[in-house]
């Protein structure tokens, strides 16, 4: 009895205690995370410049261009059809308690909400969401089925083969995307206004444009580029990345989507603010 007692102590000082463990799963963790960065940093400027060998070959990606444009395009209509509407709904009750007169500038704010912001980051999160996860899966499963292998084999570059046209074709896609939202949603919030009988189209373009100047819609737009370059970077490399197996597949289509996500988020919070402070120095 004794010696089982003493085995029984020494066994349970002998194993580590919980925090430890916990602590040592987040230091792991913390450097898988850096070293992924790390590699990802190093495939971006590779990827970029791929991308701009491929535009002068169409044929490369104009197919993978065409399947992110006509793939999110019920997507972008739905949004700006429900931004317009919603946008409408919330704002009208909130400027009829204003005082007289405010609720002639909801086509204002409603033209302000959606081109400087909500059309821009709608087209970006819808790239993200689901091309990023076709990135992902499609490029996994063919690093899983051993394609991307054979193919460097034979000495075919696959950043400029595979990554390039991908890339090309979410920068491309995201503008398209940014302006058919902004246009459904402020056809919707017109045909909503108009429903009213309080408005005619030449009044309600009018309010829209009323307050908006082109440097700062430009800038808005143009920060679609960079969400379809950002997906298109990270989607690739999620799916260059994946391990052997269908689970490394899925894995490999989620984390591409929550990187995108991610990544499309904070590049808007940081761009608005290089836009604001370029803006204020010109």
């Amino acid at each position: 009895m004794k010696s089982a007692s003493a085995a029984g102590s020494a066994h349970t000082c002998a194993s580590p205690p919980a925090a430890d463990l916990l602590t040592g799963q987040l230091v792991t963790e913390a450097i898988n995370f850096l070293e992924r960065l790390g590699r990802l940093a190093a495939f971006t400027p590779r990827a970029v410049l791929a991308s701009f060998t491929t535009l002068r070959r169409s044929g490369l990606w104009l197919r993978p261009f065409y399947s992110v444009t006509i793939g999110g395009l019920p997507l972008a209509l739905v949004t700006g059809l429900a931004l317009g509407v919603v946008i409408w709904m919330h704002t009208r009750d909130v400027l009829a308690r204003t005082g007289t007169g405010a609720v002639e500038y909801l086509p204002t704010f409603l033209a302000a909400a959606v081109l400087l912001e909500l059309a821009p980051v709608g087209a970006g999160l819808i790239v993200a969401a689901r091309t990023g996860a076709s990135l992902g899966a499609e490029l996994a499963s063919m690093r899983v089925s051993e394609q991307i292998d054979a193919m460097e084999l034979l000495g075919v570059s696959t950043i400029r083969a595979l990554v390039g046209p991908r890339i090309v074709a979410c920068v491309f896609a995201a503008p398209l995307l940014h302006v058919l939202i902004a246009a459904t949603a402020l056809g919707s919030g017109f045909i909503a206004e108009l429903a009213t009988g309080s408005t005619t189209f030449l009044k309600y373009n009018t309010a829209a444009v009323r307050e908006l100047v082109l440097q700062d819609v430009i800038p808005a737009g143009l920060k679609t580029l960079v969400f379809g370059l950002i997906v298109g970077v990270t989607g690739c490399f999620a799916g260059l990345s994946a391990r052997e197996g269908s689970e490394g597949v899925g894995r490999a289509a989620t984390d591409s989507v929550v990187a995108c996500v991610l990544l499309v988020l904070a590049a808007d919070v940081l761009l608005v603010g290089l836009i604001k402070a370029m803006q204020r120095l010109l």
